[in-house]
């Protein structure tokens, strides 16, 4: 499964990218959302100095059909609303791609993490660009389970030398003796734990901004 990180500009016809906009100084985060048949429904907090007038101007926009103020202080308030342009939702419904809560949205701009096959996060790029979104790609990676990782064995030797200390600084036990407390040859101990590290720092450097390359989807138009 891949997993990307994208900053989504949404079109300018959609309320939270008028509001947010307006109001740059504001968060909007949402924290759960669903769409419905022909509307979608969020809850969404909302930080920054002008929080009341960030609500005034959501219960004024004709997009919200429902607003309800579930907390509110100074600098923070949390709202549930129904929209009838939940794009961001439509367009991971059509791909099949579930967006990974919560979503940050400032100034205009959303971060969204996604998880997927290649062929899904395709899809969600399709989608996107199909209801007016610019995106741009901020990373890319492989989203493996530790079974994937490491076999059984290299899992069992890493976690052993954890525990043993054979990582801390200054090292609590040496090669000879976590070897021999896993009742294996040194030579087999030293292997096994560099062929587990090799996979474990390759896949650390990998997940890095700016490292990994995944031409399959980064080569597709942005729409940016």
């Amino acid at each position: 499964m891949a997993h990307a990180t994208l900053t989504i500009t949404m079109p300018e016809e959609i309320w939270i990218q008028q509001l947010s906009t307006a109001y740059p100084e504001s968060t909007f985060r949402v924290l759960a959302a669903v769409p419905g048949p022909e509307s979608g429904f969020a809850l969404v907090r909302i930080t920054g100095q002008t929080v009341t007038a960030v609500i005034e101007a959501m219960a004024d926009h004709s997009q919200l059909t429902e607003l309800t103020i579930i907390q509110q202080a100074d600098s923070e308030a949390t709202v549930h609303f129904e929209t009838t342009a939940p794009l961001l939702l439509a367009s991971s419904q059509e791909a099949g791609v579930p967006i990974e809560l919560p979503v940050e949205i400032v100034d205009g701009e959303a971060t969204v993490e996604v998880t997927g096959s290649r062929e899904r996060l395709a899809d969600l790029a399709e989608q996107l660009e199909r209801f007016g979104f610019q995106y741009r790609i901020e990373n890319v990676s492989e989203r493996l389970h530790e079974s994937q990782l490491l076999s059984e064995r290299q899992l069992e030797v890493v976690v052993a030398a954890v525990e043993a200390g054979y990582y801390d600084t200054p090292r609590r036990c040496s090669l000879t003796e976590l070897a021999a407390r896993l009742d294996i040859a040194k030579s087999t101990c030293s292997e096994t734990l560099h062929r587990a590290e090799e996979a474990i720092i390759k896949r650390f450097v990998a997940e890095l901004p700016g490292v990994a390359e995944y031409a399959d989807l980064e080569d597709r138009p942005t729409g940016t």
